[in-house]
């Protein structure tokens, strides 16, 4: 994001009122600027570069500023508010517990935590026996690195090593980090891991004719030509079940190669599923994609759609590997978040959201395929499953990844009406609630077209 700075002051530019968007100002609104210029004065400039938007409401699918202007929103803030901003169910629930006068217990039981619990568990796949709560993605993700290297210990592993993926993301704390893919990100450590090992991604214009398969393989006997015996020293895969700039998905066989290895090896598949899980990519959990059982999954941001709350969970048998006290966090389970986890599960299978998000998410992809066709010369690339999607754009000239075109897109996007994920890269991501209604999605994708047809005419800058 450091590579494109958007403007804050507010600029003319066409009016927009339909049934979806309302644009009734100068973008960014008057005003706006004032208030992000204190936000430079006082805050970490490490959370700054969204697109000069002051959120002051969002509904369902809507997100409004301070003057009224109206978006329609291809965020869900982060891939968070799968089942609408402010739900009105979510919202009845925690303001129980709220009215209840219960808004914090530690690790101190309440009946709302063991409610959700159980439902959680009865809501997922067979196989998950028990769960941990946290409050970020980033805890989840190294919940689970103890959890794989518990389970090396237990069976007598050589070496505690974890095989990650290069170019995945799975948070900003240490352990997490260390297992991303992202070298630059990893430079304030100051030491790697040893036992963590980081192989190729799969990317389509990287296979070269291999199969997802041969491509594993060739990128293990690199490690093994190294000294790696995985048999004895790896106790666990780290999958971001795909990866996060561009909903890039691995290729079947080369997840399913991976879980015949687990198997073979008592190794723990893992997946990160925190911008894939809780219905948004059309099944419950994005890695059931694959055709593969996962032995721990790590969730978050649209497991609560809003409020923080994140979890890994797993067979009991993995799960309950750390003695009493050996793991918890002061927020975790805490009564709102539980409130709020529970009235998403309830309001995701009372509106079928799992099957209503695959239906929509074919709407969605054929829009975005007829995009691709459009605009065949910037984009190689559309990627993604049910309400999730990532646009690839590349430099028509000479190929090259164009994230300043992605920007400049971004931005004219948000003059019109519509908010996308900016990434900083070659990149746009788009991923409204799961519950806008197709002619606000159609909408949207017009003005994504309109966006990128708009800066292609205007030229580079």
């Amino acid at each position: 994001m450091a590579g494109y700075s958007f403007s804050r002051s507010p600029k003319n530019v066409p009016l927009v009122s339909t049934r979806f968007r309302a644009i009734k100002t100068p973008i960014p609104a008057p005003g706006t600027e004032t208030i992000l210029q204190d936000l430079d004065r006082y805050e970490s400039r490490s959370m700054h570069g969204q697109l000069p938007i002051i959120w002051d409401r969002a509904s369902d699918f809507n997100v409004y500023d301070m003057a009224g202007n109206k978006w329609i929103d291809f965020t869900s803030t982060i891939f968070v508010t799968n089942i609408g901003h402010a739900n009105a169910f979510l919202k009845a629930r925690v303001q129980k517990i709220l009215d209840q006068d219960l808004l914090h217990t530690y690790a101190y039981a309440s009946k709302i935590r063991a409610e959700y619990l159980k439902k959680l568990i009865e809501f997922t796949p067979d196989n998950f026996e028990k769960a941990f709560l946290l409050s970020a993605g980033t805890e989840a993700t190294e919940a689970a690195l103890k959890l794989m290297r518990l389970n090396g210990i237990r069976n007598a592993k050589r070496r505690l090593g974890v095989v990650c993926i290069q170019g995945n993301w799975h948070g900003r704390t240490m352990a997490a980090q260390m297992m991303g893919g992202n070298a630059k990100q990893k430079e304030w450590i100051g030491y790697l891991d040893p036992n963590i090992y980081h192989i190729p991604f799969p990317y389509p214009w990287a296979l070269d004719s291999k199969s997802g398969k041969e491509f594993l393989t060739d990128a293990l006997d690199v490690l093994k030509s190294e000294g790696l015996d995985v048999e004895k020293d790896i106790c666990g895969f780290m999958l971001e079940t795909f990866q996060g700039w561009g909903c890039v998905s691995y290729p079947t066989d080369f997840v399913q190669e991976i879980k015949r290895i687990c198997q073979e090896s008592q190794a723990l598949l893992t997946f990160d599923e925190m911008q894939a899980g809780f219905a948004r990519t059309g099944k419950l959990f994005g890695y059931q994609h694959y055709g593969v059982e996962a032995d721990l999954i790590c969730c978050g941001k649209g497991m609560s759609s809003g409020l923080p709350l994140s979890a890994v969970l797993g067979k009991k048998e993995i799960m309950d590997l750390p003695e009493v006290g050996d793991m918890s966090s002061t927020h975790s389970a805490n009564p709102l978040s539980c409130a709020a986890g529970l009235a998403n599960i309830e309001y995701i299978e009372s509106h079928d959201l799992v099957n209503e998000t695959a239906r929509k998410g074919k709407v969605f992809h054929g829009l975005l395929s007829e995009l691709r066709r459009r605009f065949s010369d910037r984009i190689p690339y559309v990627c993604g499953h049910g309400l999730i999607a990532g646009v690839i754009f590349r430099n028509p000239n000479d190929g090259t990844p164009d994230g300043l075109f992605a920007s400049r897109v971004s931005e004219r996007a948000m003059q019109k009406g519509l908010l996308v994920v900016h990434t900083g890269r070659e990149s746009i991501k788009l991923a409204p609630p799961l519950t806008i209604p197709e002619e606000a999605l159609q909408e949207g994708v017009s003005v994504l077209d309109e966006s990128i047809a708009e800066i292609a005419v205007e030229g580079p800058k």
